[in-house]
C-alpha cells in the first residue's frame, strides 16, 4: 500500500511539474479566460493589470517568438509578455486591449520608455476572430482619440512561456526596487504626456 501511494504521489509530483514547464496554448478552455498582452517591462505590465477589476491574476512571460523554453538570458524573438486571466462576466477582452494602450507609449515602435529593443517591443495578441476585431477596434479608437497613428500591433497570439519566479510579482517582493525602476524610466511621465489629456 505504502508503495503504491509512493507511486502515485511521485506520478502526481511529475505531472505537476510538467504541467508548469508547459507553454499556455491560446484559446485554452478555462473556467476564466486569458489574454496575452507586451507593453515593455512585464514587471510594470503586471502590476498595471492587477489593479483592473476582473482581472484574477497577472503572470510576467514571453511570447511572440518560436524558441521554446525561453529565459531571461535567451528569450531571442520574444517580447516579454504578460498573461491576464480574467472574469469575461466582470471585464471584457476589448476593455483589456484598451486598458493596455492607456498604460503603455503607444507611439513608440522602438521599445517601451527606458527599455529598448525588441524584446520591449508592445503588441497586442490575439487568440480568434473575434479577439482580432476586439483589438483592432482598441487600435483604431485609440489613434482617433489621440488623433495619430500608434504603433502597438496586432498580432497573432502564440504559446505563452512563464518567466522566472523571481520575476513574479515583483512589485510586491521587491517594492523599493521597482518604484526606483518605474520612475526613473520615466513610465508613469511619458503615459500622463501621452493620454493626460483623454478623458
Amino acid at each position: 500500500m505504502k508503495r503504491l501511494i509512493a507511486a502515485l504521489a511521485a506520478s502526481f509530483l511529475f505531472a505537476s511539474a510538467d504541467a508548469e514547464t508547459r507553454p499556455s496554448p491560446p484559446g485554452s478552455p478555462a473556467a476564466e479566460a486569458t489574454a496575452v498582452f507586451a507593453g515593455g517591462c512585464f514587471w510594470c505590465v503586471e502590476t498595471d493589470f492587477e489593479k483592473l477589476p476582473g482581472v484574477i491574476s497577472a503572470v510576467s512571460g514571453y511570447s511572440g517568438g518560436l524558441k521554446e523554453n525561453p529565459t531571461y538570458e535567451d528569450h531571442a524573438g520574444h517580447r516579454e509578455a504578460v498573461e491576464v486571466t480574467y472574469d469575461p462576466a466582470a471585464v471584457s477582452y476589448r476593455q483589456l486591449a484598451d486598458y493596455l494602450l492607456r498604460h503603455i507609449d503607444p507611439f513608440d515602435a522602438e521599445g517601451q520608455f527606458c527599455d529598448r529593443g525588441p524584446a520591449y517591443h508592445a503588441a497586442i495578441f490575439a487568440a480568434n476572430e473575434e479577439e482580432w476585431a476586439a483589438a483592432e477596434a482598441a487600435v483604431a479608437d485609440a489613434e482617433k482619440t489621440l488623433g495619430a497613428k500608434i504603433a502597438t500591433p496586432v498580432l497573432d497570439r502564440g504559446a505563452f512561456w512563464r518567466a522566472e519566479d523571481y520575476h513574479q510579482d515583483y512589485a510586491k517582493k521587491n517594492p523599493v526596487r521597482y518604484k526606483y525602476y518605474r520612475t526613473s524610466c520615466g513610465r508613469d511621465a511619458r503615459v500622463r504626456k501621452v493620454w493626460g489629456g483623454v478623458k
